[in-house]
């Protein structure tokens, strides 16, 4: 019988739901006498079953169990491990078990992720790793590597969009005896996880995409600016560059050519500012993170004054696959203005959070039912923000707009690196125009005024609007300075960051009106905005609401029914939380 391979999801969200805990209970069994192999793994997407684990039975038959605990380790490796017999109840996939989240991906970038060791530069070897870089140094010019990604249609994955393989050439063109390429691993939008999972899962494959472009644009020299919150893929990348020095695949005469590389990684203070290359680039360089104008682009002058390549983890991972299968395979997916597949980082209220990986071309709605399961509780879809605090939210009404740059932003948001935020009906779109401005007001540098003080401005508008202080004129004016800040703002950032506000005013503008004009929140989420009142024919009287009121607004004899008093309530909601009978109603 073969020996069987038991992997744990060891990704921050595996760490997150008690994976380790799991890891350290199938170490107890190999030392009580059990055979089987125990290796880690990154996060294979599905963060909502974890902790999971996959045993893979030595014969290409492999098996993924969801939601493990340590309890339910003995159990697996007396069954399954020494029995061969899986436990059905506990399998989110195996033989014969179709797994409709996985069916309509496309794994490019999430090749290796969940499925090798990422500590193990063997099982990266294993994977066919390291062979697209050496071919570059053996084989190809860097002209031919350029000409390649070019094929492919490859365009930079943080959120700008431009064509990968144009700035690999304008970088090479640059005249210098000295040039860089920096990994952008500076994710910090709200809900976006695509590059950590990277990092964590598979952080060889994103060294050998950034040797390969340094191969192309004849830099010896680079960084990964990865930022300080995310400690696990530091250590992995930290030790991916250990390994690879050590095996000779990063240093001098590479594959024996006389192309010599090194990478290093800086970790960052976490400002969201510093995910904007000029600014990231300051922040290596030991000064504040804050953007510049351009031009000089990076490509002529980044990093101390040396022609600069940037491209963020998604990008620099896509590159040994297109190396190794040929540009043409690339462009094969997608539509004409968007080749490849695309990593989305699901979260919000959808039933089957993580990572996804798919065709460009692919319908929103496709993600979100067909491979994400639909809304928690069956609700009604609302929105989904796409771009993070740069973005907009599209309604559920353009959901079948198709997963490609032009067709997002004709929506009014963008591809961004990755975050898709679902909202169902309980979501207040005011609010959440307001959440992510806070977000962008408290992140923004403070270097230009329009992002400084319009930003400022529009958010103490927001939250007047959500305390039940609208003015009729505040919609206009969220429009002209929404514009003017997109206009004049010095760097991407503050130039998106009205998105939000904008996109949500186009597609709910009924919403801000009713705040403004009737004084209500429609999605019944905004406090102030709230009127609690007892239906009298549902109340029994159990005296569970005038015991949680803080401020004895609600009177009533026990076993009779009970009234608010409208003049002494706060909106706190206490009383609909507690009441059991559905007798505290909320408008």
């Amino acid at each position: 019988m073969a020996i069987k391979t038991v992997m744990v999801g060891l990704a921050t969200c595996g760490i997150s739901a008690g994976g380790e805990k799991v890891f350290e209970a199938f170490q107890k069994e190999l030392q009580e006498g059990a055979d089987f192999l125990l290796r880690e793994t990154g996060c294979v997407g599905m963060c909502y079953r974890e902790v999971l684990v996959s045993i893979s039975n030595g014969n290409q038959e492999s098996y993924l169990y969801g939601e493990v605990t340590p309890d339910r380790v003995k159990r697996i490796v007396a069954e399954h491990i020494q029995n061969d017999t899986p436990i059905d109840e506990w399998l989110v996939s195996g033989v014969d078990r179709e797994v409709g989240f996985f069916d309509k991906q496309v794994r490019i970038v999430l090749r290796n992720c969940g499925v090798i060791d990422p500590s193990s530069l063997e099982e990266y070897l294993q994977s066919g790793g390291y062979k697209a870089v050496e071919k570059v140094v053996k084989e190809m010019t860097p002209e031919q590597v350029i000409k390649e990604v070019q094929i492919s249609g490859l365009r930079g994955r943080g959120g700008g969009g431009f064509p990968t393989g144009k700035k690999w050439e304008l970088t090479r063109a640059s005249v210098s005896e000295k040039k860089y390429i920096i990994c952008n691993a500076d994710e910090g939008d709200p809900g976006a996880f695509m590059d950590r999972s990277v990092l964590e899962g598979d952080p060889h494959s994103v060294l050998e995409g950034m040797m390969i472009a340094g191969f192309a644009i004849g830099a010896d020299e680079a960084y990964i600016y990865c930022r300080a919150e995310y400690p696990k893929a530091v250590a992995r990348l930290r030790l991916a560059i250990s390994q690879a020095k050590k095996q000779g695949l990063l240093g001098a005469n590479i594959f024996g050519s006389s192309f010599n590389f090194d990478i290093k990684v800086k970790e960052g203070a976490g400002a969201f500012v510093c995910g904007e290359e000029t600014a990231l680039i300051a922040s290596i360089e030991g000064r504040r993170g804050m953007p510049r104008f351009r031009p000089p682009f990076p490509a002529q002058q980044g990093l101390w004054g040396k022609p600069t390549n940037i491209n963020n983890v998604e990008t620099f991972a896509n590159i040994p696959w297109i190396i190794l299968n040929g540009g043409s395979a690339y462009a094969a997916y997608g539509t004409d203005d968007s080749k490849g597949t695309k990593v989305f980082a699901m979260a919000g209220k959808v039933k089957r959070t993580g990572l996804v990986e798919v065709p460009m071309g692919m319908s929103i709605n496709d993600i979100i039912f067909k491979i994400c399961g639909g809304i928690v509780n069956d609700k009604k879809f609302k929105a989904v923000q796409m771009g993070g605090p740069s973005g907009g939210c599209i309604p559920a009404s353009l959901g079948e707009t198709l997963i490609d740059y032009q067709q997002i932003n004709k929506t009014g948001a963008i591809m961004g690196s990755g975050g898709m935020v679902v909202m169902d009906e309980t979501t207040c779109m005011v609010d959440v125009a307001k959440f992510f401005l806070a977000f962008t007001q408290a992140e923004s540098c403070g270097k230009c005024t329009f992002c400084r003080i319009g930003t400022k401005r529009m958010l103490e508008i927001l939250e007047r609007i959500t305390e039940d202080k609208g003015k009729e004129e505040d919609l206009v004016t969220l429009d002209q300075l929404g514009e003017q800040i997109k206009i004049a703002s010095l760097c991407g950032l503050g130039q998106t960051a009205p998105n939000p506000v904008l996109s949500t005013l186009r597609y709910f503008r009924d919403e801000y009106e009713a705040h403004i004009r009737q004084k209500k929140c429609p999605a019944h989420v905004c406090s102030p905005l709230l009127t609690y009142t007892i239906d009298q024919e549902k109340c029994n009287g159990c005296m569970l609401c005038p015991r949680s009121c803080p401020t004895d607004a609600i009177i009533g004899e026990k076993k009779q029914p009970h009234k608010i008093l409208q003049e002494l309530c706060i909106q706190c909601g206490k009383c609909f939380t507690v009441c059991n009978q559905d007798a505290v109603i909320k408008d």
